[in-house]
């Protein structure tokens, strides 16, 4: 199968394209970014025959479908990230989340694209008060990031109501860990770069917030599977990650002081904490994926890559 992959030059799509492109299922990996915040380094080592590569933005409809022509599967991972930033980033986010999300599912309906894979968030939940939060939960989303994660949901729903797509949202916990693409305005990323180079840890709040987190690695697994095999994901939405992997953020510190330290840990209490949402992932057991990657191991390994 064909498979295009947009915002393919990112984080997670750094390391899905090498991902898809050696398996034996997919013969093209189509990989669409306009460059803006993925770089082509991303791709470095990996461009095979089988990677077909699209300049092209997602707000612009004759760019999505022009690299949707032949693919029978899409992974959409293009997006304005960093949710706290999207604040001042308001109208770029839901030009590029939704609008371009739905120009994504319009050319899908249109061409007949029979599976679409949509990155949602775990960061639509907001700052909840309860614990082990499944799909069934209301979801309250406290920035423009996770409202258009959310309305995006809402978008899946009514294509495939209407074109009869296998679609699925992939509601992700917070990603680290070392890759091609990888960012550091994520905290796990953020806290080992500050540890590596004798920078306290600052945690805002008192660090009781809550968090699930994957390994990059993991996440690219994850999408990978929903695009090869649909079957498996009989509901539109599903929370990718652990149990075991909810941590508070001042957790987080303690562990990569620990690993990567010593290391001293500062508190701005003062300062306001962000999302907390302690989330469950029962569902997804259900497909046969799993994650392989603790904290720890993806904490050394991506230290472990900054050194000669």
């Amino acid at each position: 199968m064909d498979v295009l992959v947009t915002g393919g030059l990112g984080y997670i799509g750094s390391v899905l394209v090498p991902l898809l492109d050696g398996d034996e299922r997919v013969d093209r990996v189509v990989v669409m970014d306009d460059t803006s915040t993925g770089s082509p380094r991303a791709l470095k080592g990996a461009l095979t025959d089988g990677i077909d590569f699209r300049l092209g933005d997602v707000r612009e409809y004759g760019n999505v479908e022009s690299a949707m022509r032949g693919c029978d599967a899409v992974v959409n991972l293009a997006a304005i990230t960093g949710a706290s930033s999207t604040h001042d980033r308001r109208e770029e986010t839901f030009e590029t989340n939704l609008d371009g999300t739905e120009n994504v599912l319009t050319a899908a309906g249109k061409l007949g694209v029979g599976n679409v894979v949509v990155a949602s968030s775990c960061n639509l939940y907001g700052r909840a008060t309860s614990t082990d939060l499944d799909e069934t939960v209301e979801p309250d989303p406290i920035n423009p990031y996770a409202e258009t994660k959310y309305q995006c949901e809402g978008l899946l729903r009514d294509a495939c109501e209407e074109f009869g797509l296998d679609g699925v949202a992939l509601r992700m916990a917070t990603n680290y860990g070392d890759a091609p693409g990888v960012r550091f305005n994520l905290v796990v990323n953020t806290f080992v770069f500050r540890a590596l180079t004798g920078r306290p840890l600052t945690v805002y709040g008192d660090g009781s917030n809550w968090r699930p987190f994957i390994h990059v690695r993991d996440a690219a697994a994850a999408y990978a599977h929903a695009a090869l095999e649909p079957d498996r994901w009989e509901h539109l939405v599903y929370n990718v990650g652990s149990n075991e992997d909810n941590y508070r953020i001042s957790e987080i510190a303690e562990v990569v002081a620990e690993e990567v330290g010593p290391v001293d840990v500062t508190y701005l209490e003062d300062e306001h904490p962000g999302p907390s949402y302690h989330v469950n992932f029962d569902r997804i057991a259900e497909t046969g994926y799993g994650t392989e990657w603790t904290l720890r191991e993806g904490v050394r390994d991506l230290a472990k890559a900054f050194k000669p």
